[in-house]
């Protein structure tokens, strides 16, 4: 049982008698994500051409709160759900009986978002006769580059983004192993935390990489390398330096410099994520080096990782803007590695904010 008493619906079932198409590289994967703040259904062919990715965002409803509110969050899912999903059907051009498959992210999310896609899902798959998958959700991010680029192995993903810091070691395709994680926030959680202490509205992270890239000067704050060997990586103690230096210039009456305060948080964040990432390219002779999640939408990042990869000869991969942040596509390239090993989950299958990646593996 998990922590919300549900039952562990994560191992998969072989289904040799579910439809199939004769030719892998023609199924098309209707998927779903809605784990967070964004409904999306995307439809995808043989596991890399995008048809249809749309994406209905609800940042706007969450703006005037500071952050996702989960309740509200669901109750938009619950509004836009069949809407999206007929729309990228539309967009795609296929209609439901040209399907193979229905996939949905099963986890990690939040409880309430992941249950409405997985509601969806389950429907759909039962009325169709089709088989589910259920998919995780950084899966979908890392794999998001199996859209546009092709994955060599062994590679390394570095997932930085809104509930989630990872270092990733891929030995082969769908093998996932965690080498390194955050011990207290994720990355885009410290961005959005320091950009509420400086008064910027939610989502705060693309004001602090704006502000920091404009930048004359530099407020240096410090950075955690915790343990010599460690692939951990922790951003409480930065998060307090930020705090530190705003309350010191308020004792003394000064204004705060924003604008040199969000270069050196984001220089602190920039020079831990990518020495730490090189140092596991190396160690552990990867061809690529993947850049996934939310936060590889920062340009401070990307600029910073593609200048210390290409002095490294370690060829980097980063998926379009438009595939950073959440979304369907990501999914059904996931679920693409499952479907083509006929490995379908059970349709009583639950949600699991807390999915295992490492189990989750082909």
């Amino acid at each position: 049982m998990n922590s919300a008493g549900e039952t562990n619906a994560t191992a998969l079932t072989k289904a040799p008698g579910a439809p199939r198409t004769t030719n892998p590289a023609n199924e098309l994967i209707l998927a779903v994500e809605t784990s967070c703040d964004e409904t999306s259904v995307a439809v995808i062919r043989g596991g890399k051409e995008i048809l249809s990715n749309v994406i209905s965002s609800q940042i706007e409803t969450h703006r005037r709160f500071g952050g996702v509110v989960p309740e509200i969050a669901s109750r938009k899912h619950v509004e836009s759900i069949t809407i999206i999903m007929e729309q990228a059907l539309a967009e795609a051009g296929v209609a439901f009986r040209d399907l193979s498959a229905i996939a949905v992210t099963q986890g990690p999310g939040l409880v309430g978002a992941l249950l409405v896609g997985i509601v969806a899902a389950k429907g759909l798959a039962m009325a169709l006769g089709l088989p589910l998958i259920g998919t995780h959700h950084i899966a979908g991010h890392i794999y998001a580059n199996e859209l546009v680029h092709e994955m060599i192995y062994p590679c390394l993903a570095l997932v930085a983004s809104g509930g989630h810091t990872e270092l990733v070691l891929l030995e082969s395709e769908g093998k996932f192993r965690i080498i390194g994680r955050t011990r207290d926030d994720a990355v885009g959680e410290a961005y959005d935390k320091v950009a509420r202490t400086l008064h910027f509205p939610y989502p705060g992270g693309p004001h602090i990489d704006r502000l920091a890239q404009e930048a004359e000067e530099e407020i240096v704050l410090p950075r955690a390398w915790l343990e010599p060997d460690s692939y951990d990586f922790s951003f409480s103690g930065l998060k307090s330096a930020v705090l530190a230096s705003i309350n010191t210039a308020a004792m003394k009456g000064e204004t705060i410099r924003q604008a040199a305060l969000a270069r050196g948080f984001q220089a602190s964040v920039i020079d831990v994520l990518t020495t730490k990432a090189l140092r596991a390219a190396r160690e552990f002779g990867v061809k690529q080096l993947l850049l996934c999640g939310g936060v590889a939408a920062n340009g401070g990042l990307r600029a910073e990782l593609t200048a210390r990869c290409a002095d490294a000869g370690i060829p980097l991969l980063v998926p379009p803007l438009r595939l950073c942040t959440d979304n369907a596509a990501m999914i059904g390239a996931a679920a693409h590695l499952k479907w083509t090993r006929g490995e379908f989950t059970p349709l009583d299958m639950k949600a699991e904010p807390g999915l295992s990646l490492e189990e989750w593996s082909v």
